[in-house]
């Protein structure tokens, strides 16, 4: 679907708030509706969209109201969101890029194996640094606050164990989009693209054999009951990783005086993307001890189990590379390594 075709407008009614900032004595002058995919116990919603929004509206004086609306709430599914923010049915979203898939070709760099491994904080870092330089003209139709990454996908299998690239070869495996696919593809195993919702479902049922997604996802969806396998490389490396965007309605944006989005700014600076990077990894820590305390195996894989992963996904970035020539791919993936291994912490 073209870009332009993907963005006409729509209409969608809006419910009932799923949860309400708590307000200040005085009446605020902008009140924002923030939408999202998950539900409101997950640590996306209350360790990173709740507290970044009461510092907006902390630091605004209570000129600015956010009012969160977790597990699609509004309506719509989650593939909608991009078109909910950028129609102006909704303020601002919190989404997966990779639900949208070919609106976001330059962003789709971060999430590549041997592009990211293991630095949360460093990938954040270098996709603000080289927004304006490489990635602007894809959001075009939105302002975006910040982007961010997760911890990385790993290997969560509902009954067999994987230890080398071979075990994954006829396996059925969720994916959240397009990289996922080349990356499964590669492996020998057959993509499934879902929004993160019907994982339990799908895992339980058999539709898919296992996923690639980070351990913070386990709590949230139960995925230790649906699961038997956890897995990934040493010293926390993972298969790609998923870029996500929270974003607001550009004629939304644009509106706000001066000093409100100067409130916005700070709260979404540097320093809080440090913050996004460590709230990931420590869900991370977390989801991958209730799978352990479960009894669900943790499995780390060995040098060598991990080289068998690493030389087949090694040509997905030139695959990659090869496929977007309507923009300079090679300088791009050039400047993603390069911004991510000099913010490395």
């Amino acid at each position: 679907m073209k870009r332009r075709e993907f963005l006409i407008t729509t209409a969608g009614a809006l419910a009932t708030p799923a949860l309400l900032r708590p307000g200040f004595a005085q009446e605020a002058e902008v009140t924002l509706k923030l939408h999202h995919l998950l539900g409101p116990q997950a640590p996306a919603h209350t360790q990173m969209l709740e507290p970044w929004a009461r510092s907006i509206e902390e630091d605004s004086g209570g000129r600015v109201k956010i009012e969160i609306y977790p597990s699609m709430s509004l309506g719509g599914a989650p593939p909608q969101l991009v078109r909910q923010v950028a129609d102006g049915v909704v303020d601002i979203v919190w989404t997966v890029n990779g639900y949208t898939p070919g609106l976001f070709p330059r962003s789709e760099i971060f999430e590549l194996p041997t592009i990211f491994t293991n630095d949360i904080a460093a990938t954040n870092l270098a996709m603000r640094e080289l927004f304006d330089e490489f990635l602007a003209p894809e959001y075009e139709a939105m302002h975006v606050l910040f982007n961010h990454v997760h911890a990385g996908q790993a290997l969560h299998m509902a009954r067999e164990p994987v230890r080398t690239v071979a075990d994954t070869r006829g396996k059925k495996l969720r994916v959240p989009g397009p990289t996922g696919n080349e990356v499964v593809k590669a492996m020998g195993a057959t993509p499934v693209t879902m929004p993160v919702p019907d994982l339990p479902q799908a895992l339980s049922t058999n539709a898919v054999d296992g996923a690639l997604i980070p351990w913070e996802i386990i709590p949230a969806l139960q995925l230790q009951d649906v699961t038997e396998y956890q897995i990934e490389g040493p010293n926390m490396t993972r298969f790609g990783t998923t870029t996500f965007q929270v974003s607001m309605n550009k004629a939304r944006w644009e509106s706000l005086p001066d000093d409100l989005k100067e409130v916005f700014a700070k709260n979404s600076d540097e320093e809080w993307l440090r913050q996004v990077a460590q709230i990931w990894r420590d869900g991370d820590d977390k989801g991958i001890q209730i799978a352990v305390d479960a009894g669900n195996e943790y499995i780390v894989l060995t040098d060598e189990e991990m080289e068998t992963f690493n030389e087949a996904l090694a040509p997905v970035v030139d695959k990659w590379i090869a496929e977007h020539t309507d923009f300079d791919a090679a300088a791009l993936a050039e400047a993603a390594k390069a911004a991510i291994a000099n913010n490395a912490s």
